[in-house]
């Protein structure tokens, strides 16, 4: 109850402060600044859109006059001397600007009885930087004529001309088209003024407002008219001096051949104190060095500091006053929930060196304790997990359950000594009653034989296909694990090819465990011995960098046995060999070949159980220490085919 009360009071205090003092003035300084950034940022729009539609007045106004000045000439030489003049005193108010006349046909009434005066090429006067001249009047154009805004794309000074680099920039300029006054004028004057630094310097100091980077809206990049061959030379922007801010503008513009209408965005760099001392200009007598419109802002921005300040001051000595009250408390209920609700990651700060501090301690020593006993736990819970889900998919990669083929059956066991191994063996299917039998082991044990191991499988299924010799295919298979296999790891194997057409065992040994073979009753000479054969061609490990796999290649043999009906043959890993007891002897080669002569003549299934049972009685308690696998194969009698 008493723990409730003091939460109580804390969170009332606490609320008490910041919805009474607190909300309420961030609310009104928040709406009075988006209300003046809002004002800034109109008026500093309509400016600019003002100043840009004046200009375009002005050029449609030039573009007119010339028209009508030209119409009223009687002769070349006069034609050429109006369109220089009004060239010379266009370019001596706008910077760049160009003229030129082009020839066109058009039907804006009935045809006179005199014709106006013919244009036959285009006319030129100015520079015609910015763009090439047009050559022809767009058929969009009117006869009224047009005057608007025009988008192109130019590379900064020493760019490359690629259109895609993103040193390309997007311009302005201000285009008007007059047509002289005739029912079938002979010629167009187009006047370009293009949008230039000079033009952006003239309205930031008419209005304080300084012109940005420039982007099409409604436009793709093909809309724009580009400009090969030329650069526009970049302005060095001067450094910031004042509280300057960021906007945009919309302005209207067109495409110089189709004419297709979009929207240009000139971002607009405002000087807040210079639109605001035009804003707040007065004739009124200063005091001292100030106006009286700047004396008044200085009041204001005392004030609200003023206020400000108080206002954060009895902020925090609420808190403070809150905290001290119940804050001991408070941290020691908020500890035992976060404990009671499983989170033992919580920890109380220990602010004071009293008995409260004291219990701060032990709490946080007890629930780091538990919370590293936790950790332990979930992680060794995740590896298990991790390791059973690893061994369900390596179990998954060998084969399941036993080979039937006609006159042959094979068995095999795998057992890894830990949730996974390196030992791999494989039936692999050839066709024409052949089939290929693998057994290998990855040097090492746990995770990253596994691995190997699994990549293997990959290599032999693919390497099965292409050779039909074991000793090609080791020989392969080396040239290839050499260059993959770590350095400190290598892979043992045989591989054996079964014909049951041919009658026949094809095999070669890899530095792996020996071949164990018992003749059959009906398998000739070695019959009558009956005594199991220890098999060991010569043969070195796979994947040892040593002279790009030479002596490998030299010590390979590859052997070929004649199967009898009755003939087992029995492959292991060295995890059956030496597998030790508790006073640390090995199994041994030699009780594995004593087992196979013993009890060859067993049930199939049943000699593999019972050299399993041997190795695990052997063992004892011990339990093994290396992966375990076998594969055991026996030689059937084939049946007689029926006859009608």
């Amino acid at each position: 109850m008493e723990h409730g009360f003091l939460w109580r009071v804390r969170r009332k205090l606490t609320l008490s402060y910041i919805f009474i003092g607190f909300v309420p003035i961030l609310l009104i300084a928040v709406f009075f600044l988006l209300c003046g950034l809002l004002l800034f940022f109109n008026v500093s729009s309509y400016l600019v859109q003002s100043r840009v539609n004046a200009l375009v007045d002005e050029t449609r106004f030039l573009a007119e006059a010339t028209a009508i000045e030209l119409e009223q000439t009687s002769d070349d030489a006069s034609f050429d001397e109006v369109l220089t003049r009004r060239q010379e005193a266009a370019s001596a108010r706008y910077h760049g600007a160009s003229l030129v006349v082009v020839p066109t046909l058009r039907m804006c009434g009935p045809p006179n009885a005199t014709p106006g005066r013919t244009v036959n090429r285009p006319l030129l006067s100015g520079a015609w930087a910015h763009l090439d001249a047009p050559t022809s009047l767009p058929g969009w154009v009117t006869c009224e004529g047009y005057a608007g805004l025009l988008a192109y794309q130019a590379p900064p000074t020493g760019a490359a001309a690629i259109r895609e680099s993103p040193l390309w920039r997007t311009h302005l300029a201000v285009r008007a088209v007059a047509l002289p006054a005739d029912a079938t004028p002979r010629y167009a004057v187009i006047v370009d003024v293009p949008v230039t630094a000079a033009t952006g310097l003239q309205l930031e100091n008419e209005t304080g407002i300084e012109l940005g980077d420039i982007s099409t809206l409604g436009m793709t990049a093909t809309d724009v008219v580009p400009v090969t061959g030329r650069a526009i030379e970049e302005d060095t922007p001067a450094p910031a001096t004042r509280a300057r801010l960021t906007w945009m503008t919309f302005l209207d513009d067109s495409h110089g051949v189709t004419g297709q209408t979009g929207n240009v965005v000139i971002a607009i760099v405002l000087n807040v104190t210079d639109i605001y001392r035009r804003i707040s200009a007065t004739p009124l007598t200063q005091i001292g060095n100030y106006s009286v419109g700047q004396l008044l802002l200085i009041l204001l921005m005392v004030v609200g500091a003023l206020f400000l300040i108080i206002q954060t001051v009895a902020f925090v000595m609420g808190l403070s006053l809150a905290r001290s009250i119940t804050g001991a408390v408070h941290e020691l209920a908020t500890g035992t929930e976060h404990v009671r609700r499983g989170d033992f990651t919580h920890r109380i700060s220990v602010n004071s060196a009293d008995q409260l501090g004291d219990l701060a301690e032990s709490f946080n020593s007890m629930t780091a304790s538990v919370e590293e006993a936790l950790q332990q736990k979930a992680e060794k819970e995740r590896m298990e997990q991790e390791l059973r889900i690893a061994r369900r998919i390596q179990m998954s990669l060998l084969p399941q359950g036993p080979l039937r083929l006609e006159g042959l059956s094979v068995t095999a066991h795998c057992e890894p000594a830990r949730e996974v191994g390196g030992d791999y063996y494989d039936y692999l299917p050839l066709g024409d009653k052949r089939v290929g039998i693998i057994i290998a082991d990855v040097a090492g044990k746990g995770t990253s034989a596994a691995l190997y191991m699994a990549e293997l499988k990959g290599l032999m299924l693919s390497l099965s296909q292409l050779y039909t010799s074991p000793r090609e295919l080791l020989l392969a298979a080396n040239r290839i694990i050499a260059q993959h296999l770590d350095a400190r790891s290598f892979i043992t194997m045989t591989y054996a090819v079964v014909d049951m057409c041919a009658r026949t065992l094809t095999y070669a040994r890899a530095g792996h465990c020996p071949l164990l073979y018992l003749p059959g009753a009906g398998s000739g000479p070695l019959a009558a011995e009956r005594k199991v054969q220890v098999q060991v061609p010569d043969g070195l490990v796979l994947g040892l960098k040593i002279d790009n796999g030479e002596r490998f290649e030299s010590l390979l043999e590859e052997v070929t046995l004649r199967l009898g009906v009755g003939d087992v043959v029995l492959l292991f890993t060295d995890g059956v060999s030496e597998a030790m007891n508790a006073e640390g002897e090995p199994f041994g080669e030699e009780r594995v070949a004593a087992l196979l002569g013993e009890h060859g003549d067993l049930p199939f299934e049943e000699l593999r159980e019972r050299i399993l049972r041997e190795i695990r009685a052997f063992v004892g308690d011990t339990g093994l220490q290396d992966d375990l696998t076998l594969v055991l194969m026996k030689v059937d009698e084939v049946a007689a085919p029926a006859h009608l």
